[in-house]
């Protein structure tokens, strides 16, 4: 089981070493610009997840689940239910207690409503489309709603703070992570689901941020596909 769960972690980290690097393609107004090699990992994540599926005994949702009765079978835990949100309260948190963000406090909020747009709309579309059912019998299992909710957070939080804060990425994604974990030994989504949901919500987030205008300030871009993309 250990193993297991140490592994999905490494999975999910591989973000912040892989795909969170510094984006040094960045316009004027400091927006950052559409990089294909951004969408690796996301976009990796989600076919991960894709080929996790399905319920056959060699399959790896049957295998994690299978090991998560073993182990876990009487485990509750309703904490993931507020440790999804703690990212987006740092975004304005660490503000407040003196770190500086890389963006101004207008363009962030409407970046967080755009990226919560994309990600929550998906999320519902997929969920309603494909009507999987929870290792628990209740239904709309896929994707996991909490572990994408988890990821757009963590992701704006190191795009925001990542830069001069080091240690940042490392905590949101860890945090993010730890959604996906529960979620599992709650016996509310498969591998799948959540391999899925992490790469959903990281990828949900760099589109609100590649798509962004940046209204209160002047520059533009003239090469950046997404640049004209209100």
């Amino acid at each position: 089981m250990k193993k297991i769960y140490l592994f999905y972690v490494f999975l999910l980290f591989s973000c912040i070493n892989f795909a969170q690097k510094r984006d040094s393609l960045r316009t004027e107004s400091n927006r950052l610009e559409f990089q294909y090699k951004k969408m690796y990992v996301p976009l990796g994540l989600m076919l991960t997840g894709v080929a996790a599926s399905g319920h056959s005994q060699k399959s790896w949702n049957n295998k994690m689940h299978a090991e998560r009765d073993e182990h876990l079978l009487n485990f509750e835990n309703h904490a993931d239910d507020y440790i999804q949100l703690l990212p987006f309260v740092a975004i304005y948190a660490f503000e407040i207690g003196g770190m500086k963000p890389k963006t101004d406090w207008k363009n962030r909020t409407a970046i967080l409503m755009k990226g919560q747009f994309i990600n929550l709309g998906l999320v519902y579309i997929l969920k309603t489309t494909f009507k999987e059912t929870r290792p628990d019998g209740s239904a709309l299992s896929f994707p996991s709603g909490h572990t994408a909710q988890a990821f757009s957070g963590a992701t704006m939080l190191a795009i925001e703070y990542g830069e001069n804060y080091q240690w940042v990425p490392y905590a949101a994604y860890g945090v993010a992570s730890t959604v996906g974990v529960m979620r599992i030994a709650n016996n509310k989504h498969y591998l799948s689901d959540v391999l899925f949901g992490a790469g959903l919500g990281i990828l949900s987030m760099k589109v609100a941020y590649w798509t962004h205008q940046y209204k209160w300030t002047q520059h533009r871009s003239t090469t950046d596909p997404f640049a004209k993309i209100y």
